[in-house]
């Protein structure tokens, strides 16, 4: 049975849709097969393995709202191993329509439970807030990876993330687990990056991934081109970091 992860933070711009893209990419790129399902409704996820978004006819959004069955909005092979459940602007009035479906906060649950079998992972790019669909992504999860940038900020949106996830644990899920925290858009140049990585370290318990993404305009380059990192430029340093993830995210499952 395949891995949940849900990969999720309250703040923006942290670098979670670039994570959620880019280590299913690596992951697939080293034979796993991984479902991307896109759960915001910016649809970067989706855009940033090369389709478009506007041209979807059936989306995550009506496969929650019950107006499509899974295999008609199951984007296959959109690369190696990769399979992805789109998502467009539409989603965004999935919050609304939701409040009248009994068991709401785990429709995303049922459908993925069919699905379970079929993947080694299965990855969730999070809203940058905390409404329905974030609830839906972690009641569906075994885990919770949290991106965070490297900037002054940062322990504020980790806690809040936190409080969320022991807050679902217990109400809804209470097989939930931190899969752990990735610390992005480091800058080697700066004291700051230094300062933000030491500063959780000494003030967290949960896991660190050792594995720390830079800051790296290829990567930056990399999703307006639809194209994964590892694609995009294989030799940058961008690719060979989401590389060394998800090799970390594979040892971490041996240990599980």
């Amino acid at each position: 049975m395949g891995r949940i992860i849900a990969i999720t933070n309250q703040k923006g711009g942290v670098g979670k849709t670039t994570t959620a893209i880019n280590l299913s990419a690596c992951l697939s790129e080293a034979d796993q097969k991984v479902l991307l399902v896109d759960f915001d409704p910016q649809g970067n996820a989706t855009s940033g393995v090369g389709l478009e978004k506007s041209t979807l006819d059936k989306t995550v959004y009506e496969l929650l709202v019950g107006e499509c069955q899974i295999e008609e909005c199951l984007c296959r092979d959109v690369q190696h191993c990769l399979d992805i459940l789109p998502s467009n602007v539409d989603l965004s009035g999935a919050e609304i329509e939701l409040l009248e479906f009994e068991n709401k906060e785990s429709l995303l649950k049922s459908y993925l439970k069919d699905l379970h079998q079929f993947y080694d992972y299965i990855l969730i790019d999070c809203p940058p807030s905390l409404n329905i669909l974030t609830i839906n992504a972690l009641t569906a999860a075994d885990t919770v990876l949290i991106p965070i940038q490297c900037e002054y900020y940062a322990l504020e949106g980790l806690n809040q993330v936190l409080k969320t996830v022991n807050l679902v644990k217990k109400k809804l899920n209470p097989y939930l687990e931190t899969e752990g925290v990735v610390f992005t858009m480091y800058d080697a140049r700066t004291n700051l990056s230094l300062e933000v990585v030491e500063s959780v370290k000494k003030n967290l318990s949960q896991n660190i991934y050792k594995t720390i993404i830079p800051r790296n305009v290829r990567l930056a380059e990399a999703p307006s081109h639809g194209m994964p990192i590892n694609l995009y430029d294989s030799r940058s340093t961008g690719a060979e970091s989401y590389r060394l993830l998800a090799a970390e995210v594979m040892s971490r499952g041996e240990d599980i």
